[in-house]
Parts: structure tokens; C-alpha cells; sequence
């Protein structure tokens, strides 16, 4: 009878210390404040952000529950690399120079792939068109390295698709009055 018990005892010990799962998941809602903050030094606090989603973390009341348990590191998105700085402080200079103006006339746009792109062009003489393409030639070339260093400066290459589809959301949230987004669709939308 001694030997049955601690043959059970020793299962449900076992039982219980294999059932931990350790999970690794990527933090949407620290990524989206950290997008915010980068965001907000290019663009300005003008825009109005539609909404905050929020990625809370629920509490699970099975039974089960407590044989099994996620073990969740605590992130805090770096946003700070010295990479990131300067890619964040070329696009500021270039919003604050000449982009910006081109958002506010409609003619530029951010993009549904998180990029901006050229909604009208046929209200700018050709001088101009070639001023434009180079602007938003050399903001998407920075906010792809942007994306990918984001990723790579937390730990995470894999993650560059999860925080550029983070900042899809911001750029659109945070676009001042009257800019144009894309919509999931690919419809154009002034905000």
C-alpha cells in the first residue's frame, strides 16, 4: 500500500512539473507604445490616435490551470539603439522639411504595408513628381531598416513583420487631420 502511494505521489509530481509551458510570444501592446513614441517624434502629437487596443492577459479558472502554468518574460522594447536614433531623426528631418507639407496637400499617403506612397501625382509639375519620388523612396528605405532594426535591437529578427504590421496601425492612428491611409482593403481614406 506504501509503494502504491508513492508511486502515485511521485506521478502526480511528475505530472505536475512537466505540464510548464514557457511561452515566447511577441508583446503587441509594449510594441505598439513603443511605436507610438517613434511615431509621435516623427510626425508630431497632432494626430488623434482612433483607439487603443489593448492585449490584456487573462486569467484562466480551469482546473487544470493549476498543474499547468506560462512563464512570461517581462519586455520592454528598446527603442533607443543608436541605429534606431538615427533613422528616427532622418525621417523627423525629412517630415519636418518637406514630407509633411505633402501629406497635408493629399498627396502622399501612408500605406496599408506600413510605408507612405504617391496618391496624387498629377497635381505636381514634373520637378516636383522627382522630388516626391526621392522623399518617399528614402522614408520607406528608412522605415524598413527601422522595422528590421526594431526587431533585431530587442533580440528578435523574427519579429519584423509583427512590428511593422504594429506600426501599419500607429502611422494610420496617428495621421493628423485630412492625411490619406490606406485601408486593410486598399482603399484610399483621408482621415
Amino acid at each position: 500500500m506504501k509503494k502504491i502511494k508513492s508511486l502515485v505521489l511521485a506521478s502526480i509530481i511528475m505530472f505536475v512539473t512537466a505540464c510548464v509551458t514557457i511561452n515566447v510570444y511577441f508583446p503587441a501592446a509594449e510594441a505598439e507604445d513603443a511605436a507610438a513614441k517613434i511615431v509621435d517624434k516623427i510626425i508630431g502629437e497632432d494626430g488623434e490616435p482612433q483607439g487603443v487596443d489593448t492585449n490584456p492577459q487573462g486569467f484562466n479558472l480551469s482546473p487544470l490551470s493549476f498543474f499547468i502554468s506560462s512563464a512570461h518574460a517581462e519586455i520592454n522594447i528598446n527603442i533607443s539603439s543608436p541605429a534606431i536614433v538615427e533613422i528616427t531623426n532622418r525621417m523627423k528631418s525629412r517630415y519636418d522639411t518637406s514630407l509633411m507639407s505633402y501629406l497635408d496637400k493629399s498627396v502622399v499617403g501612408f500605406s496599408n504595408q506600413g510605408f507612405v506612397e504617391i496618391v496624387e501625382a498629377k497635381s505636381l509639375g514634373l520637378r516636383d513628381r522627382q522630388k516626391v519620388k526621392k522623399l518617399v523612396a528614402d522614408d520607406n528605405r528608412d522605415r524598413k531598416a527601422l522595422y528590421r532594426e526594431l526587431a533585431v535591437a530587442n533580440g528578435h529578427a523574427d519579429w519584423e513583420q509583427d512590428i511593422q504590421n504594429v506600426f501599419v496601425k500607429t502611422w494610420r492612428d496617428r495621421a493628423h487631420k485630412g492625411w490619406k491611409y490606406q485601408d486593410a482593403q486598399g482603399v484610399w481614406q483621408t482621415k
